[in-house]
Parts: C-alpha cells; structure tokens; sequence
C-alpha cells in the first residue's frame, strides 16, 4: 500500500513537470516603450497568458483577438524574445505569437529601429540589431511590470531573416560582414543584393566593424530560426560560440535568399546538428502569417505564394512545431 502511494506521487510530480507551466483562457497583448540609450526608445509588442476576457483588435494589418493591458496569468512563465525580418516590425510574426502565448509563454518582439518598413536607414549596421535584441531581454526580466512572473532560466528566441541573422549572434555567432561585398559581385541577380543596391547601401562595410560589436546573450538557452540572411557570412570558425540547441527552417522555393548559400551554410556550420526543417513549394516570405485584404494588395510581393501552397495550414503546423521545440528546451 505504502509502496502505491509513494509510486502514485511519483507519477504525478513527473506529471506536473511535464505540464504547461500555466492554464490561462485567453492571450493578453500591450505595447511598450523601451530605453534605448541616447536614440529614442524602441517599442515591442508583448503577448502573454491572461484569464482576462479576449475581444478583436487591430494591429497592423491583422486583428488578433486578445485582452488589452489585461493581468498576466502565472508565474515562473518562460519568454520568448523576437526579432523581425529586414524592412518590417514586431508584429511581423503576430500568430506565433498568439500560439506561443496560448501555450504559456511570454512573447515580446522588438520593431528594430532603423530595419523597420517606414526606417531603412541603417539596414546594414547589422550590429544595432543584437544589441537592440540584449536590450530587450534586459527590460524583459528587469524592468517589465510583469518581470517578477518569469524565469530567468527559460528564454528562448526566434528570428526571421534578418532577425534570423540577430539571434544567431545573440547565440554566439561572430558574422565577417566582409563578405556580403564579394558575395554580391558574384551575385549581382540575387534578391537581397538587388534589394541593397537599390536601397543605395555601401555594401564595403565589413572591415569596419570591430569584433566586439558583435552582442551575445547567454540567456538565451534555446532558438527557433528561420531562413537566416546573410548566412554566408558564418563560417564555422564563426559559430563555433553558439551552444544553444536550435531549430532551423528552410524555404524550399526560397527565390528572395536561394540556395546553398544561406540556410544550409547555417545548418552546415553548426557545432551541434539543428533540428531541422525543409518545407516543400514554401518561398522566403511564406514564413509570415497569412495576408488579408489589407496587406495583399499594397505587398503582393510579400502576400503571394505558390498555387500548390496552403499557407495557412502550413502556419499551423509551423507554429504547433515551434511551441513544441520550445516546450522540450525550455523546461
């Protein structure tokens, strides 16, 4: 009998160590603004559970259905920090989010000022972005109204794009930005150095850049990342810091950033093999939520996708694996 009971609480210790660190009904949702030194402050969307009531509201070009400024649900929740790809904002990835947080996570995604669809200005200071990325952590679990509700222990990050090259130095990744200038003269056609010349950007800016310009974050224990640019820029002298386990994703009609030279320069440099994802007829920009009316017909570029691919379902499961990786390392 005494060895039934001692079995039974066993179980059930195992049990609540596997369970979601929270049960909430809805997602809340608020904007802040962040300290950013002598620039002006950068703003970050912040999702997180709440037993508050949920009703649509507009962001952006999307409504989500959350509580405004509602009370957070929980403690010792884990929080997910987020960073954007080039020329968009924090609510980029505004259903991930949502999943994330309805999983019981606290999300905050940073728009990175200078990288932001109305601010291109600073594009290629790539090193703005991790530091901007370490700034929000700090907030996140100092400053945060609701810092006293997380673990310290458990953050993880995700990053598209140009936010996929952010937290890989977040990492520990070290990037030769030298490279991007030599690998644009080769490849004068590609997307991302058309996009560069157009937006007039001195592509010679790699010498420049002191090593130390480079912020990591060891915080950060686990990271989903999502068809890094400028991958060819990591060697694997040049990764060799990163330690946490990742997550990689790859379009497989990724025409914006082809083949071999980002995604599987990535995964190949590594010191730890990825867990990673290969999705079939998806394009670079298949990696954002669905469009509606509102967005499809200002950015079809970034709103169209093959005729053989299902966005929405694929958005589905996408954000299903991405809860589920960070659930396995952030326990």
């Amino acid at each position: 009998m005494h060895a039934a009971v001692r079995l039974l609480t066993i179980v059930t210790l195992l049990l609540g160590l596997m369970a979601p660190s929270v049960f909430a009904a809805n997602v809340g949702f608020e904007e802040v603004k962040i300290p950013n030194g002598a620039e002006a402050p950068l703003t970050a969307g912040i999702w997180y559970p709440t037993n508050a009531p949920a009703t649509p509201h507009v962001l952006g070009n999307f409504t989500q259905t959350v509580a405004a400024d509602a009370p957070i649900a929980g403690n010792r929740l884990p929080l997910v920090v987020m960073s954007h790809g080039g020329g968009s904002w924090y609510g980029g990835h505004d259903d991930t989010a949502l999943a994330l947080a309805h999983a019981g996570f606290v999300v905050a995604a940073l728009s990175h000022a200078g990288d932001t669809f109305d601010d291109q200005s600073r594009v290629l200071q790539l090193w703005r972005r991790p530091a901007q990325l370490h700034g929000l952590v700090d907030y996140m679990l100092d400053k945060w109204h609701g810092h006293a509700q997380l673990d310290a222990a458990r953050v993880g990050a995700f990053g598209f794009s140009n936010g996929g090259f952010t937290v890989l130095v977040a990492l520990g990744g070290v990037p030769d930005l030298s490279t991007i200038a030599p690998f644009c003269e080769a490849h004068p056609d590609q997307d991302l150095c058309e996009a560069l010349e157009h937006a007039g950007v001195d592509l010679h800016i790699g010498a420049n850049v002191p090593a130390d310009a480079w912020v990591h974050d060891p915080r950060i224990r686990a990271a989903v990342i999502v068809a890094p640019a400028f991958g060819f820029a990591f060697s694997g002298a040049r990764l060799s810091g990163v330690r946490a386990p990742v997550q990689l994703w790859s379009a497989a009609d990724d025409r914006h950033q082809p083949h071999p030279y980002y995604d599987e320069a990535v995964r190949d440099n590594l010191p730890h093999a990825p867990d990673f994802h290969v999705v079939a007829n998806a394009g670079h920009y298949d990696f954002l939520p669905p469009c509606d009316a509102r967005l499809s017909r200002p950015r079809p570029e970034i709103c169209s996708s093959l005729p053989s691919f299902d966005r929405e379902a694929f958005h589905e499961q996408f954000n299903a694996d991405v809860v589920r990786f960070f659930e396995a390392t952030l326990r």
